[in-house]
This record gives structure tokens, sequence and C-alpha cells, in this order.
């Protein structure tokens, strides 16, 4: 008996890469294929967990972020354009939603009172500890904002996603993936000299 073979055992995206894989799961995904929809989620949401991440979320709203990212995709197939700027239409709706998650809540932080402070159990490091981590923290940031929106963003998407995505981070920024590496090292190598001229080096 001779099975009947479907889309779905050979898949338009089968043998594809990068910027032309998804462009055929998108085409896919817009008839209501759900495998091209899982595809793209599997193969893209390592990049939005990590620019969530990269926005100064937490992992539990870096989470609600990706999901509100994806429903968001799939609620609006035929919007984009242009399927194979889907990495840069996920930068930068993963980048809008983590600024606007993160001011939602420092709107809705209730400060702790000194009453109640002194009765939770400390977690935290001591004082001295933790002034120093901070004067850290203030100094790498604002070494780190006196780069280049290209050294910001190519170091945001690297140094969180690891070698494995430099892939992806090619296609979401135009480089060429042979020319991420050094570009990533010029740009940490200014952001060592920013952090020695602050005086926060080593």
């Amino acid at each position: 008996m001779t099975s009947v073979r479907t889309a779905d055992d050979d898949p338009a995206w089968d043998g594809l890469h990068g910027a032309e894989r998804y462009a055929a799961c998108m085409r896919a995904a817009r008839t209501g294929n759900r495998i091209a929809r899982a595809t793209l989620v599997k193969d893209l949401t390592p990049l939005v967990w990590h620019v969530a991440r990269g926005n100064g979320l937490d992992r539990t709203l870096a989470e609600d972020v990706v999901q509100t990212v994806w429903l968001a995709l799939f609620s609006h197939l035929d919007s984009l354009a242009e399927p194979k700027a889907l990495a840069s239409w996920l930068i930068t709706t993963t980048r809008r939603e983590a600024q606007r998650v993160r001011t939602t809540k420092s709107a809705t932080d209730v400060p702790l009172t000194d009453e109640l402070a002194e009765q939770l159990p400390s977690t935290q490091p001591q004082p001295e500890d933790e002034a120093v981590r901070s004067d850290r923290d203030i100094r790498l940031w604002r070494a780190f904002n006196e780069l280049s929106e290209k050294c910001q963003e190519l170091l945001r998407l690297t140094v969180l996603g690891g070698r494995a995505e430099y892939r992806l981070v090619a296609e979401a920024t135009g480089m060429k993936r042979g020319a991420i590496g050094p570009t990533r090292g010029r740009c940490l190598t200014t952001l060592r000299k920013l952090l020695d001229t602050e005086g926060g080096g080593g």
C-alpha cells in the first residue's frame, strides 16, 4: 500500500537556512500550518529571549514578554510585509515590549517601609559588598552607554546569546557572520578602555 505524502512530510522550509527558512515558514504559517509556526518558535525563541533579558528584565518578566511577542506575531501574520525581515521585527517588537513592561513594573512597585524591612530576614549581601557591586555596575553601564548604538546592540545579542546564536545576530543586524566576532572584540576592547578611564577596570 502506497502511503499518501502531505506537505508536512516535505515542508517548504526543509533544507533552507536563515531568512529564507523563516520566510518559507511564514508563508506556510499564514495558511494555518501549525508545524511552520512551531518551527518559527523553536528557531527564534532564543533570539527573543535574549533581547528581553538584555533589556533588563528578570526571568519571569522575560518569559511573559516572549509569550506576548509570539502572540502578537501570530495575531498579525498577514501584516508583516517582508517575511525575510522577521528577525528584525522580533528584535524591535521585543525591545518595545520589554521597555513597556519595565516601565509598568517601575510604576507599580510598592516601596518597602523601614518597619516592614526590619521584620524580613535578609538574603542580601552585606552593605559594604553591595556598595562595591553597585559602584562596579554603575561604572559598567555608564561605559556601556558611551559605546555606539551598533556596539551596544551587538554586545547585548552576542554576550547573552553566545556564539551559537551568531547566525541569528547576523540576520538581525545585517552584518556578515564572519564579521561579528572581530567587531564584538573591538567593541569589548573599547568598553574596557572606557572602564579604565572610569577607574573601574580589572
